[in-house]
């Protein structure tokens, strides 16, 4: 079956918005405009992950890196008395990492958006070789401490940056850890900044997210020992106020002035609104002649769902209107034993094998979030899965038909952001912030409330002179090709958010910056074959 969403309409118009060039053309060139206020811009040190390193793409590029948003910020403080600021820059606009030659699994080009004689197609991997190893680590001085992937308490962990811990160190800090057992936060305390930023958080809840509520929620779990975490669990709300109120302390030890900003609703992001939970349209012709022949084929589970007392699983797609996706819930009884036995007399000795793929399953609904990755697998043979059935017995055909994704084999875990894994999200995020704002108003900090701005860039959008900065995917101009990092653009709104935070704190009168003048996504047909 032929791919029944296609991207949807995710590039309808992106063509005409592939934006104008970058010129970072400051507006006004009278200094003697601008005030600093009570904040001393002299030097300024921004800490944070990958949105403060200027991560776009799925990578860290030289482009973007000039384009984060603490670089543009910088070059608006050197009209207040700003000095240099220097990044970590990459080698190239390729993307993806090497150590010692060769090239780390993971870690692959950037994206850029192809498109044939018809438009805009999707996002594909940029040709060409990464040239940036890690091991040949950066040794001049820095003021952007942004490490793509850095969680909360990994600031602040010794060895982070060392290459002999890899794969469990950071390849992005071992680039310019001052030591092998350097700290991110000492390494930013050590540049004794007059002016910081830190945004740091986002990582402890989105990694859950991403992976589809895969990992652990230590809330619930009341674990506040992060070396025992996985990659894709909550970071308890205890451990996360522990470290973050220990960088605030080590940030203004030396009297510097700063702003914290707090953390978006993740799941505002494309990641999670590009999809929807209804993606099989009757209107589409690959899919509309299935339509009799899958509702047959449910026609019995769904007797069977409502004989067990659980009619609201029953699986009907509708001719006449978008039907939902079927997916895997793990919060649901499985009912797998009883189906086992209602499909005995047609499967026989393999009924068990194919009443497990139904046991947990239901409908998606407008409460659920199917993740990005999902849109191209939708209505595709899940290949293990046909895979295992064959080699169990099942007849190809069959085994076919039990093999489409989100169709007949459920979307699995890592597919969906159900309501009660968007809860974990939100209570984490609440908590996150809680602490960021008390800690801000106890040392008279600016705080940056990056979950309001985001929230006005996904409800409607944010007019700009020359157009409306939404969150729509590729179009929008605010989202990269990842769906979760921002565009030049989205960086440069980022940058104008935190200015008119500190100029509201500190009554320093530094200017914004034109988000138009920035780029949003980018197109290419060079790309990975």
């Amino acid at each position: 079956m032929k791919n029944s969403i296609k991207y949807i309409a995710l590039f309808a118009a992106a063509a005409v918005l592939v934006s104008c060039e970058n010129e970072f053309d400051e507006s006004i060139e009278d200094g003697g405009v601008y005030t600093a206020g009570e904040a001393d811009f002299t030097k300024f040190v921004s800490v944070g992950n990958s949105l403060t390193s200027g991560f776009a793409d799925n990578a860290l590029y030289l482009e973007g890196q000039q384009n984060s948003f603490p670089n543009i910020m910088a070059q608006q403080f050197e009209l207040v008395g700003g000095g240099e600021f220097n990044q970590p820059l990459v080698n190239d606009n390729i993307g993806g990492l090497l150590f010692n030659g060769a090239q780390l699994p993971g870690f692959n080009t950037r994206l850029v958006l192809t498109a044939n004689a018809m438009g805009p197609v999707g996002p594909s991997n940029i040709a060409g070789t990464p040239t940036t190893d890690i091991s040949n680590v950066f040794d001049g001085p820095l003021n952007n401490f942004g490490v793509p992937g850095a969680k909360s308490f990994h600031l602040g962990a010794s060895g982070y940056g060392n290459p002999q811990a890899l794969p469990n160190a950071n390849p992005f800090y071992i680039r310019f850890a001052s030591t092998p057992d350097a700290t991110i936060i000492q390494d930013a305390v050590d540049a004794d900044g007059t002016f910081f930023t830190l945004w740091i958080g986002n990582n402890d809840i989105l990694s859950y997210a991403t992976s589809g509520g895969s990992g652990v929620d230590q809330n619930a779990a009341n674990n506040t020992d992060p070396t025992t975490y996985g990659p894709n669990d909550i970071t308890d709300d205890i451990v996360f106020a522990s470290v973050y109120s220990g960088y605030v302390q080590a940030l203004t030890a030396n009297g510097a002035k700063g702003a914290l900003i707090n953390i978006p609703d993740v799941t505002s992001i494309p990641f999670f609104t590009t999809v929807p939970f209804a993606p099989f349209s009757p209107l589409n012709p690959d899919f509309a002649p299935q339509i009799p022949a899958l509702n047959a084929f449910y026609a019995d589970l769904n007797q069977a769902f409502t004989a067990f007392g659980y009619p609201e699983r029953s699986v009907t797609f509708s001719t006449t209107a978008a039907s939902p996706a079927v997916i895997f819930d793990e919060t649901l009884d499985d009912i797998t034993p009883q189906l086992t036995l209602a499909l005995t007399p047609q499967f026989g000795p393999l009924a068990g094998l194919i009443a497990q793929q139904f046991g947990q399953i239901r409908p998606a609904t407008a409460n659920d979030l199917i993740t990005f990755p999902t849109a191209p697998i939708l209505g595709q043979v899940n290949q293990a899965r046909f895979t295992q059935l064959t080699g169990a017995g099942v007849p190809a055909a069959t085994a076919g038909l039990l093999s489409a994704n989100g169709l007949t084999f459920a979307l699995q875990d890592q597919s969906t952001l159900t309501p009660s894994e968007q809860a974990s999200v939100s209570a984490a995020q609440a908590a996150y912030n809680a602490t960021i704002a008390a800690l801000a108003q106890a040392n008279g900090l600016a705080l940056v409330d990056a979950r309001t701005a985001l929230q006005g860039v996904a409800q409607g959008g944010v007019a700009f002179n020359g157009g409306t900065l939404t969150s729509t995917y590729a179009s929008g101009g605010a989202f990269s090709l990842d769906a979760v990092h921002p565009t030049p653009r989205g960086y440069a709104f980022t940058a104008n958010t935190v200015i008119n935070a500190i100029n509201a704190t500190y009554g320093s009168t530094i200017p914004t910056v034109d988000i138009g003048q920035y780029k949003s996504v980018q197109p290419s047909n060079s790309v990975a074959q």
